[in-house]
Parts: structure tokens; C-alpha cells; sequence
């Protein structure tokens, strides 16, 4: 998933519709600040004539510029006061255009590096970072008393001061509006690739920019006396310690230093009992907290995906565990049974931390009437492939197969999972379900990849070209009214909030999110500040930037906005103290790894910042961050955007797994609501619910081994009414 989703990042940065290549560059008389977006445009030939006869060369223009730039630029055709950033942008443009050579551009920005003014250590300040750079970089920004931003910028980087040289050059005296006009995708004209290591520097092309719109938009705001947003709730981590900012955050900070006396009570009976327990994620921060510590003292303890779960019961099994605790819900619970029984442990016990049920709002909607609908539909359509999502329950992968052979799918293969089957069956429909969200971002994930090149698209699957792209998309259906009721939530609200405060920050998003926050993450994953993908994704992508930044050995501050369950930040943390306090990370610098909590302002608590007298401040090296009012009961859950927490996982308490482990096995009798669910029930075709809804998990865990459909499934795809659906065994 993660290599197709930078390729096709790399690939629509070139060719979605930008500023430059198809929205022709404004030119304005217009002295009002206020942005117009009905301006007239000038054409792409008239755009070309007018630079042809105005482009001597450019010069950020006024003698009230903070920084007057010495350059090579001038700009001498034009008399009047116009907007003469998309002049500027063009002949950069076309400037780096004309040097094929890539020792050439690198030449270039070495020349334009000597001709930036160095900033003061006084503006060489931890407020005035841009993050996401792989050297350092400063930047200023003010909006003067015409109404024209002015930019200042340094790095401890040549090539670096380079860049943020022609950024200064091109966007210094410009207007607001201007400046909010360009996109990304209009500095992707820019051809300054490099090679190697310094390739990462090219991110800093993109990085500076962002900081520069951000910064815009915020000094705009104050000049018109808007209220600014306010932050979202978040955790600071340091090689020290944490620090907490907003209530929510507290409550999830709670617990990630957990009681000694609980960690030690819960190790004892696990010993003593043999038992194993097997968690996700997005348990409550108090299981998490007492779970991690406990890991110490006991192998047999393991938080992870929910495709990780019943492998890892298997192996506790194999290692002697006469009992395994599932901390998940009910979906989670029934597939490490059915797997233990395949790999035969029918003796090993399971129980669940309720003797309520347990739901998922993504796995009730695989069981409905409409689902089954949705896949009747998909038998009558052959050849036809159902790909279901890991989290639905057994009973409707055994009924799901033996409508449609169908295959299980994390967000981490399913994109491959798709390119291979179509590779595999010629004329293939595959019918993907129930996570509607899921569905839109990979439609749209295809579609960007269509738009590349056959190198690019072979990179991603060596049997697929542009043409086999753009024939497999209406091949290509996903269920319309299945969502994750945690993912759901990440609604305008909080995309819009993200856009104005934290476009700056390191992005992630769960492959599960509505598509506003898909396209935002996307968008950021292009310039190496995202992760679109499943929770190990997200996990392995803040452990990677937390240890380049160790690498780095400087001081910084990187901030991580959590676009999943809140429930990760127990194993972000411990795997961030644990990379902050190893011996490459001794050095004197000064790493701030700060995770944010997306949350609604209907959920957060009405105080504000000025009201309170019991609010601090947390002082990360100059800047000092206030401590925000958080969400009200600790919980983030609201109907305008950012649910931080799932109400079923947290059914899974510390209460309940000391109460279940402390009874087995004697007190068996009294656990029967605990246990998980061993079907006895059979399909319509007379077939174990088991041996059936496991088969799929078996098709795709041949097809993570390897990297092809296995040819059973293949066969049940192209001859569907064979009655060749015949359970597997467990290898």
C-alpha cells in the first residue's frame, strides 16, 4: 500500500490540473486584499507572450522589503502595481527547466545560496522552524502596511539556503491572496530533482511553502481581528518524560505510567495460569499502560492489528499458554478461536473482557440484508472476486464465500491484493467491501495511478500498465454503506481545522477515513510529511521521522497529527521514549516528539484559555504552548469530525481481564458469557461457519507468501458453481 500510494503521489503532483499548467497565471490591479476568485485568468498563450515581452528578470520588488534580495532577477516591464508573483514563479520555472543536467541545478542553487542574507541568531528561533526539512531551516514572516507579505529564511544547508533563496525571491512582496493561490502541484514544474540523499532536500522546496501559506493565513486572521483556532489536545514526548496538553490528552497520559502494584498482580496470575493475551491498538490507555509494562515480566503478552491477533494466539499456544485473553471485539475474539481449532487447540480456552456483546459498526455492516444484496448482485456478474476487509466476523466470510469466492484484505495489501487478481483473471469484477470510506480512497488512489507513466506503474506491479489501469476501474465496486463509526467522524470540521493549524505537521491517516482527511494526508504524503495506511503504517512511519531526526543529532520539533484511534498512542509513545532514551539518541540535542489529537470542538469542554486560572504553558525551547481546555469525560466522539475513541474496544477494562484471569480455570462456569464464540452452525451449503469464513483468511495469507492468488481460489473465481468451496488446513 505504502509504495503505491508515493508513486502515485509523485505522479499526480505532475499531472493534476494546477495553477500553472491550466489555470493561467492572474494579474491583478486590484489593491484590495480581499480575494477574488472570479479574477480573469490571462490564457496559457497570453501568458506566454506577456512574460516573453515583461521578463527581463525578477526582483522582489519595494524598498520597504525587510530583505531586499540581491538577484539576478529584475522584473522592468511593468509599470504598474500588479501581482507579480506568477511572473516570478514562471521564469523560475522555466529558469530550472533549462538545466537538463542535474549537476547543473545543483550548481545553481549552490550560486543562489551565497546571495541569501543570513538571519540574526535572534530570528534563528524554534518558532520561527519549518518541520519536515531534512536540515534545518528558519523562516519569518510579516505582513507589512500595504498589505504585502515579506519573508525571511535561512538553513544550516547550502543547497538548502538555495531553495528557500528562489522561494524568498518568488513569494516576498507578494500579496496574501497571492500567496494562498498556489498549490503544491505548481512548484512540481520545478525541475530541480536531485539524487541520492539530497533528493529529501526537495521536500524542503514544498515544506518552506506550506509554511509560508500557513504563516499567511494566520497573519491575515489577526490583521482582521478573527478569533484564531484553537489547538487540538496533544501529548509531548521528550527523552524526560511527557507532558500532556488538554484534558483528553491528559486522561490518555494517565496511564501510560501505570500502578506497580497492578502490573505486578496481573504478571503473577499470568504466570501462574499460563495465560496469554493478545490486544489491539485501540484498547483503553490503562489496559494499554499496565499491558506494556507487564511485557517486561511476560512473553506472552502482544498488542497489535487485528490480523496479528490469532497468529500470535497460535504461537502462545505452541509455547504452553493453556488460555488466551482477547482484547478486542467480537470479530477478533471468534477468528483466534476458529484459528486455534484450525491449527489444533481446540483445548485452549478464549474469553472476551465481556459478557456483553462486543460490536463493530464496520463488521454489523457486513452483516446485514443489504450486504448480502450487495454480493447476490456480485454472483451474477462472474468472474467476479469479493475482497472483504479482516475486520468483519466469520459468519459473514463463510456466507460471503459461498456467494462469491472471496479473499480477506488488511489496508496494508489490499491495493496489491486488487493489482494481483486482475494481473491473475482476465475480465475480473471484484466487488470490495464493507468500509465504504476504504472503497472511495482506493477508487481514487487508481485513479491517480492511471495518470502515470507504464515505468511508474510497473513499479508498483510488473504486469500492469496505464492500459490495464484504466480498464480495470469500472471492473472495480465497493460497498456504499459500511463505515468504521471512529473513522467516519474525521468529518470538515476537523480537516478544516488541520488545513489552517497543523498543514505544517506531519500527517497520518488510517486507509479508513472519510475522503476530505484521505486527500489531506495524500496531499502531505507527497512532500514526505504522510502516511496513508493501516496502524502499523502510521506506527513504522512517526518511529522512521523520530529517528531520522535522531540521526540528525539538532534540535526539533516534530508534530504528528493522529488521524486514527486514540487507542495507538500507547504503542506511539513506548516506541518513541524507547527510540528518545537509546544510546544514538544520547547527544545534547533536544528532540520534542509531539502527538496531536484530532478532536471536534463539540466535544471539547466550553472553558476557554483566558477563563481559567489553572491552565500552564509547556515550554518547548522558546516557544511557550498553552494548555488547552480537552474534551469533556476524556472522550473525543462528535458529529461535526474527530472521534478519538472507539466505545466498544473500550469494553475491554483492566477490571475485567484481572476478573477473567483470576477465575480460570476453576471458575470456568461462571465465564460462559466470557468465552468466545465457537460455531456449531453451518452454512447453506451444509459446511462449518468455521472451516468456511476461515478460507478466505487462508487465500490471503497464501497470497502474502507468495504474492499470487492461490489457484484454488482462482478456480473458484473463473468456475463458480464448480461446489469446489472445500475447507483448507492450517500450514
Amino acid at each position: 500500500m505504502d509504495s503505491a500510494v508515493s508513486l502515485a503521489m509523485k505522479s499526480a503532483s505532475v499531472s493534476s490540473s494546477s495553477f500553472l499548467a491550466n489555470s493561467p497565471f492572474l494579474i491583478s490591479k486590484n489593491k484590495n486584499p480581499n480575494f477574488n476568485s472570479k479574477k480573469p485568468f490571462l490564457n496559457p498563450r497570453e501568458a506566454s507572450r506577456f512574460f516573453s515581452k515583461s521578463l527581463i528578470s525578477l526582483q522582489s520588488p519595494g524598498p520597504t522589503s525587510q530583505n531586499p534580495l540581491p538577484s539576478s532577477f529584475s522584473y522592468s516591464a511593468v509599470t504598474e502595481t500588479t501581482d507579480l508573483l506568477p511572473c516570478k514563479l514562471h521564469q523560475l520555472i522555466s529558469e530550472f527547466q533549462s538545466l537538463p543536467e542535474q549537476l547543473d541545478r545543483l550548481n545553481r542553487l549552490l550560486h543562489y545560496s551565497t546571495l541569501l542574507p543570513h538571519l540574526p541568531d535572534s530570528s534563528r528561533v524554534d518558532s520561527n522552524r519549518v518541520m519536515g526539512c531534512t536540515a534545518r531551516v528558519w523562516l519569518e514572516a510579516t505582513l507589512d502596511q500595504d498589505n504585502k507579505m515579506r519573508f525571511r529564511a535561512d538553513s544550516d544547508s547550502e543547497i538548502t539556503r538555495g531553495f528557500c533563496y528562489c522561494l524568498v525571491s518568488v513569494f516576498d512582496g507578494a500579496a496574501p491572496e497571492e500567496v494562498l493561490r498556489v498549490k503544491t502541484e505548481d512548484l512540481a514544474a520545478l525541475n530541480v530533482s536531485l539524487v541520492g540523499r539530497e533528493r529529501s532536500r526537495v521536500n524542503t522546496w514544498h515544506n518552506v511553502f506550506v509554511s509560508m501559506q500557513k504563516r499567511t493565513k494566520a497573519l491575515v486572521a489577526e490583521r482582521q481581528g478573527q478569533k484564531p483556532f484553537e489547538p487540538f489536545p496533544s501529548l509531548i514526548v521528550t527523552k524526560h518524560g511527557l507532558q500532556a496538553k488538554g484534558s483528553y490528552a491528559e486522561a490518555q497520559a494517565r496511564y501510560l505510567f501505570p500502578d506497580e502494584s497492578k502490573v505486578e498482580e496481573l504478571v503473577n496470575v499470568l504466570k501462574e495460569k499460563k495465560i496469554g493475551i493478545v490486544a489491539h491498538f485501540y484498547m483503553d490507555p490503562e489496559v494499554q499502560g499496565v499491558l506494556t509494562a507487564a511485557q517486561k515480566y511476560w512473553p506472552h503478552i502482544y498488542i497489535s492489528d487485528s490480523l496479528v491477533m490469532a497468529d500470535t494466539a497460535v504461537k502462545m499456544a505452541k509455547a504452553g499458554c493453556q488460555f488466551i485473553t482477547v482484547l478486542g471485539v467480537d470479530f477478533m475474539s471468534e477468528n483466534v478461536r476458529a484459528i486455534l481449532d484450525q491449527a489444533g487447540f481446540q483445548d485452549v480456552g478464549v474469553y472476551r473482557m465481556s459478557g456483553e456483546r462486543i460490536g463493530c459498526s464496520l463488521a454489523d455492516a457486513a452483516a446485514t440484508p443489504a450486504y448480502m444484496n450487495y454480493l447476490e448482485a456480485a454472483s451474477t456478474n462472474p468472474p467476479s472476486l469479493h475482497v472483504i476487509y479482516i475486520n468483519t466476523s466469520l459468519e459473514t466470510k463463510a456466507y460471503a464465500h459461498e456467494l462469491v469466492p472471496t479473499i480477506t484484505c488488511t489496508s496494508s495489501n489490499v491495493v496489491q491484493t486488487i493489482l494481483q487478481a486482475f494481473a491473475q483473471i482476465p475480465d475480473l469484477n471484484i466487488w470490495y467491501g464493507p468500509d465504504s470510506y476504504m472503497g472511495a480512497n482506493i477508487t481514487e488512489l487508481f485513479q491517480q495511478i492511471a495518470m502515470m507513466s507504464d515505468e511508474e506503474i510497473a513499479e508498483i506491479h510488473p504486469k500492469h500498465n496505464k492500459d490495464s489501469i484504466k480498464s480495470l476501474l469500472p471492473r472495480l465496486h465497493y460497498y456504499q454503506d459500511g463505515t468504521c463509526i471512529v473513522h467516519h467522524l474525521f468529518g470538515h470540521e476537523v480537516v478544516e481545522k488541520i488545513n489552517e493549524m497543523y498543514c505544517d505537521a506531519f500527517l497520518t491517516a488510517h486507509l479508513e477515513v472519510p475522503g476530505e482527511m484521505f486527500s489531506l494526508a495524500m496531499e502531505a504524503k507527497k512532500r514526505g510529511m504522510g502516511v496513508v495506511g493501516s496502524t502499523k503504517n502510521i506506527l513504522d512511519f512517526i518511529k522512521e521521522r523520530v529517528q531520522e531526526a535522531l540521526d540528525r543529532d539538532v534540535d526539533d520539533h516534530l508534530q504528528f497529527v493522529l488521524g486514527t484511534e486514540s487507542g495507538m498512542v500507547t504503542s506511539i509513545v513506548a516506541a518513541v521514549c524507547n527510540l528518545l532514551g537509546s544510546a544514538k539518541s544520547s547527544g545534547n540535542s533536544k528532540i520534542y516528539v509531539e502527538i496531536v489529537f484530532p478532536v471536534s470542538s463539540d466535544s471539547m469542554t466550553k472553558s476557554s484559555i483566558s477563563s481559567s486560572s489553572n491552565l500552564k504553558s509547556v515550554t518547548l525551547g522558546d516557544v511557550a504552548l498553552p494548555v488547552i481546555p480537552g474534551v469533556a469525560s476524556g472522550e473525543g466522539c462528535s458529529t461535526n469530525g474527530g472521534c478519538a475513541s472507539c466505545p466498544y474496544m473500550k469494553m475491554n477494562s483492566l477490571s475485567s481481564l484481572l476478573k477473567v484471569s483470576h477465575q480460570l480455570p476453576h471458575g470456568k462456569n461462571n465465564l460462559k458469557a466470557y468465552e468466545a464464540e465457537r460455531f456449531k452452525s453451518q452454512t447453506l451449503q451444509g459446511k462449518s461457519i468455521a472451516d468456511v469464513g476461515c478460507e478466505p483468511i487462508l487465500h490471503m495469507r497464501h497470497f502474502q507468501a507468495k504474492k499470487e492468488l492461490p489457484e484454488k481460489l482462482v478456480n473458484q473465481v473463473i468456475h463458480p458453481h464448480s461446489g469446489n468451496c472445500k475447507s483448507m488446513s492450517l500450514s
